[in-house]
């Protein structure tokens, strides 16, 4: 009894702080470390990475000694007299640069307009509004972002940002989902990202990226790839398959089926297919690692942030896509599980 105790109490402080990791590693990406650290190569001393960075030794000093002991970056063993610091696989996920780089997402979750909905979350559940984002900002987030270009590109490199990381994961774990795919549109796509990347290694795929026109305006060109702009609550571009990445899950079973029915009514019948990159909620326990599924417990964590963000989103189970895609008029699909916290469904007219 006196051990759970113990335990419980600890668990507690990291809720009490558990803002803390968050804002020293935003920190560590405002400054420049891990790029600083990458410029220079091999181990640095402080002294250095804060004449690099243009900060206080001092300060930098206590940063650095906090993501050390959260195994963020290594402390290396030098001659020097002072400490010096080396790379890790996760500290270079804190570049905005490079293709393993996760800084947009983080900058854009921890920027103020995307925390203060938290602030709302009880709210909500009590019946008292309908969405926290709404309530925080006075209009849904999709509004919001037309008409704050500068939250709006948060919003689009924190997207560029994931469609990296997803597209690098379907090509390793599951590439023969675009076998036989000569045209892709790629739905709700920001700034077309996702084409970029998938093109690179797929140069014969002939993609449309589409999305809000106020998006696709600012989005930078690339050959082979046509902007358009639309409402995929109106209709879809005309493709041998509709892509569509962590965009379901911002909508209600009524919109998502209303999307996925203009994402069925552009692909051919005979051999068309929608390609669903989102989240699959485990309903049971994943004890193949020996404890807790982490995707799981991350999918669990983008759920309760539709609940802040949206007033219908959510991540959803098996039972509950399957219900959405049979409701949309498919007849059969697929899921293959990659090595991110999405899962790669088809979905087939």
């Amino acid at each position: 009894m006196e051990k759970e105790e113990a335990e419980a109490e600890v668990e507690m402080w990291k809720f009490i702080f558990g803002f803390v990791e968050m804002a020293v590693v935003k920190c560590a990406i405002e400054l420049g470390v891990a790029e600083a650290m990458e410029t220079h190569g091999g181990a640095v001393s402080l002294s250095s990475l804060s004449s690099a960075v243009g900060c206080s030794p001092s300060d930098l000093n206590r940063i650095m000694r906090f993501l050390v002991n959260r195994r963020v970056l290594k402390e290396a063993k030098t001659s020097e007299a002072e400490p010096c610091y080396q790379q890790t696989a996760l500290s270079r996920r804190l570049m905005t640069r490079g293709e393993n780089g996760m800084a947009d997402l983080l900058l854009l979750k921890s920027s103020p307009v995307m925390l203060a909905p938290w602030h709302a979350l009880s709210a909500r559940l009590r019946g008292k509004v309908s969405a926290p984002f709404d309530a925080a900002h006075g209009e849904e987030i999709w509004g919001y972002a037309a008409s704050h270009l500068d939250h709006s590109k948060l919003l689009n490199d924190a997207m560029a940002c994931h469609a990296r990381i997803a597209v690098s994961a379907i090509l390793n774990g599951c590439p023969e989902v675009f076998d036989g795919v000569s045209s892709l549109v790629d739905v709700g796509c920001g700034y077309g990202a996702t084409l970029r990347t998938l093109i690179k290694s797929r140069p014969l795929i002939s993609g449309i990226n589409f999305d809000l026109p106020h998006v696709v305006s600012a989005a930078p060109k690339c050959n082979g790839v046509e902007f358009v702009g639309g409402d995929m609550f109106d209709s879809v571009p005309t493709a041998d398959a509709a892509f569509i990445k962590w965009v379901l899950h911002d909508w209600g079973d009524k919109e998502c089926i209303r999307i996925l029915e203009k994402c069925r009514e552009a692909i051919p019948r005979e051999k068309g297919k929608v390609i669903i990159i989102d989240a699959v909620i485990e309903e049971k326990e994943n004890h193949e690692k020996g404890g807790k599924s982490t995707l799981k417990d991350m999918g669990l964590m983008l759920d309760m942030s539709m609940m802040a963000y949206t007033t219908t989103g959510k991540e959803r189970t098996l039972k509950e896509w399957d219900y959405v895609i049979k409701k949309a008029g498919f007849s059969r699909y697929t899921v293959k599980p990659i090595l991110t916290v999405q899962s790669v469904i088809e979905a087939y007219p």
